[in-house]
């Protein structure tokens, strides 16, 4: 059987890859345990800086294979599985949109193509989003009569704003890569023959900062969604002080003060 969820490390990057093309890369419950697990072993490995999520062939993710999930085991779905297409139980500590949002490794949604529904709530729970100029991204839950399930409530007003998440949502419509770019909901749109270039010289910005750093003002970016002001600068405090201690913040200052690039070991 072919992995439907293909991993690679090189140079401090994982890849983690939608490995379905023929099917637009729609998730089957396989794919979603399957990306759970590679998600999880990332952010445990110490060698990896960044997570670059991607999708094989022409699309990123298509949304859930809506076929296989009306048949799939209890469980595959985190519990959704109470009859007659029903939710019975429901715990979603384990599915992807609530693992990513949870990870302290950077990650960065490369939109090779296109990205509906559920595809669209995992690029938005991606840090950073580069979106090829041929990607679209479609938001019709309302056009198929349900809601965004994995995220994309929560996740899109805090990235465009209310009003503007608002009309995307309720009008359904789909968007443009450029369309993106505007509202703020890619970071870069490139072109099709420098994309992936693009993608990797972006990631490698990130993983040659001091990987412990990133870690921690991602965690403080993240609990600040939910602290006031004075809660995080004090949280944020108690997080400088160990980093103080690492050997990554002596070369830091080193190689500032000797004006050359500094080389962090993560420790």
């Amino acid at each position: 059987m072919t992995d439907e969820v293909l991993y690679e490390v090189s140079d401090h990057i994982a890849t983690i890859t939608l490995n379905a093309p023929g099917r637009m890369n729609t998730i089957s419950g396989a794919m979603l345990d399957q990306l759970t697990e590679r998600l999880l072993h990332a952010d445990r490995d110490r060698e990896v800086r960044c997570i670059v999520l991607t999708g094989a062939g022409k699309a990123f993710c298509a949304g859930l294979d809506m076929a296989a999930q009306m048949g799939a085991s209890k469980g595959s779905l985190g519990g959704l599985d109470g009859g007659e297409g029903i939710p019975g139980e429901l715990d979603l500590r384990a599915t992807p949109p609530t693992v990513l949002h949870n990870l302290d490794t950077p990650t960065l949604c490369a939109l090779n193509g296109g990205a509906a529904g559920y595809g669209l709530d995992i690029a938005l729970g991606c840090d950073i989003r580069v979106a090829s100029a041929t990607a679209k991204l479609n938001p019709g839950f309302a056009k198929r009569g349900i809601l965004p399930e994995s995220g994309g409530t929560w996740l899109l007003p805090r990235i465009v704003g209310y009003a503007k998440a608002a009309e995307i949502a309720f009008t359904g419509r789909t968007l443009t890569a450029a369309d993106a770019l505007e509202l703020g909901l890619v970071n870069h749109v490139v072109a099709p023959e420098l994309f992936h270039e693009a993608v990797r010289e972006l990631a490698g910005e990130i993983v040659a900062n001091a990987p412990l750093a990133v870690r921690a003002i991602k965690r403080m970016m993240r609990a600040a969604e939910t602290e006031t002001f004075d809660q995080n600068v004090h949280h944020v405090f108690l997080q400088l002080l160990p980093l103080l201690r690492t050997d990554d913040f002596r070369e830091g200052v080193s190689a500032y003060m000797e004006k050359r690039t500094p080389k962090f070991t993560g420790r």
